[in-house]
C-alpha cells in the first residue's frame, strides 16, 4: 500500500515538473479577436485593428523566439495589398512561403498576380 501511494506521488511530481518547461509552438495573440471584430464590423478602422493585432503576433513570436503562425504574414501581405503597398504585401507572401512550404504554390500565385498587376 505504501508503494503504491509513494508510486503516486512520484508520477505526479514527475508529470508536473515536466510540464512546466514546455514551450507553445505558436502565439496568437489577439488574433481571432481581432478578425472577428473586423468581420463584424468592416471598415478601416477594424481592419487597422486586424494588422495591429498581426504585427503584434509577429512581435510577440520574435520576443519569445517562436514561429509566427501560420497564415498571419499571408493575412497581413493582404491587407498591404488592399492598400496597394504591392512591395509590402510581396515580402510578405514570400515570408509565408519561407516558413511553411506547403504554403508555396498558393503564395507563388498570389506574388505571380501581384507582379503581373504591376
Amino acid at each position: 500500500m505504501r508503494i503504491n501511494i509513494l508510486s503516486v506521488v512520484l508520477l505526479a511530481i514527475l508529470a508536473t515538473g515536466c510540464a512546466n518547461g514546455v514551450k507553445p509552438m505558436y502565439d496568437y495573440g489577439e488574433y481571432s479577436e481581432s478578425f472577428y471584430a473586423m468581420k463584424k464590423d468592416t471598415g478601416e478602422a477594424s481592419e487597422s485593428e486586424w494588422k495591429t493585432a498581426l504585427e503584434d503576433v509577429i512581435q510577440r513570436s520574435d520576443n519569445r523566439g517562436l514561429r509566427v503562425p501560420p497564415g498571419v504574414y499571408a493575412n497581413l501581405g493582404y491587407l498591404y495589398l488592399k492598400v496597394n503597398d504591392t512591395k509590402k504585401a510581396v515580402s510578405y507572401f514570400k515570408l509565408e512561403k519561407d516558413i511553411y512550404p506547403e504554403a508555396v504554390i498558393f503564395m507563388n500565385n498570389l506574388i505571380s498576380k501581384v507582379k503581373a498587376q504591376g
